[in-house]
């Protein structure tokens, strides 16, 4: 086996490993049943802990100056990503949140071309489009036992909000790790006081809760984050991009074994329109 190859294979493996991890987040934040403000600091905080003591182990340098600023804010869109994304799947179908927040690439390039005058391919406004028509789909089927527009809604500002971060990060230069450290930390950080105003516990409520958060922190944010980082490095960058597709599929297939959650008929019709959509817009990209 050439080396070529071998770069190849190991990149596939951490692209597989990173999917599965991202897309089970929604089946165990559902687990967990936790405030949705207590699951996302306590997958923050436990994450950038973990991350904080990888940087201090291995001495990697920590961002600075414009650098450290745009990881600050990058925190704070995080957290509002994780906050608006997590409170969804309490008010809408697991299937209808995933391929919704998922959307992130349409809103990049809609961003990106409106702020940063980034011309787009026919291809790529085809598939803004379609994706969008999928999303109104989803947000009009209410025959799911969980759907309700105030989730799609929110899961769509997750979607911005995530969107808007990838092009805070897009010009980071910096280490990658130690960045996701002040990132992922940051937004630990900007979530603490919310969860005090809101009333929102800090600690799980039970022993049980406890591990669906701990699995959370450290399958997902830790270990699924890191290794979409390290298959980027090993793969072509479309690759990586278009494997955002696997998530609504995997977590959808979760929701159905685990929680036996069905989508609604408008809601599968959607999330297949809307995953063409995206088809189209990644395979310009």
């Amino acid at each position: 086996m050439t080396s070529s190859s071998s770069r190849d294979s190991v990149g596939l493996v951490l692209l597989g490993v990173g999917v599965v991890s991202v897309g089970a987040a929604a089946v165990l934040v559902r687990l967990a049943d936790a405030h949705p403000l207590t699951t996302s600091f306590s997958r923050l905080a436990l994450g950038g802990a973990v991350l904080l003591v990888a940087v201090a182990c291995t001495g990697r340098p920590f961002p600075r100056g414009a650098e450290l600023r745009r990881a600050l804010v990058a925190g704070v869109l995080l957290a509002a990503h994780f906050a608006l994304w997590i409170a969804s799947l309490s008010l809408t179908s697991v299937a209808a949140s995933v391929v919704l927040v998922c959307l992130q690439p349409v809103f990049v390039a809609v961003l990106a071309r409106v702020f940063l005058g980034e011309r787009s391919e026919a291809q790529s406004l085809v598939g803004v489009a379609v994706s969008l028509a999928g999303a109104l789909l989803i947000a009009a089927d209410a025959s799911g036992a969980h759907s309700g527009l105030a989730g799609d809604a929110l899961a769509i500002a997750g979607a911005v909000a995530i969107a808007v971060y990838v092009l805070v990060l897009r010009t980071q230069r910096g280490d990658v790790l130690a960045t996701s450290a002040v990132v992922t930390s940051t937004a630990a950080l900007v979530l603490l006081p919310l969860c005090l105003a809101a009333g929102a516990p800090l600690l799980p409520s039970s022993s049980a809760q406890a591990g669906w958060l701990l699995v959370l922190a450290l399958g997902p944010q830790v270990v699924g984050h890191t290794a979409l980082n390290a298959a980027l490095k090993r793969l072509p960058a479309t690759l990586v991009s278009g494997s955002i597709l696997g998530e609504p599929v995997i977590a959808s297939g979760l929701a159905f074994l685990v929680l036996d959650e069905k989508p609604g008929a408008r809601t599968a019709a959607g999330a297949l329109v809307t995953l063409v959509g995206l088809v189209l817009l990644l395979g310009r990209r």
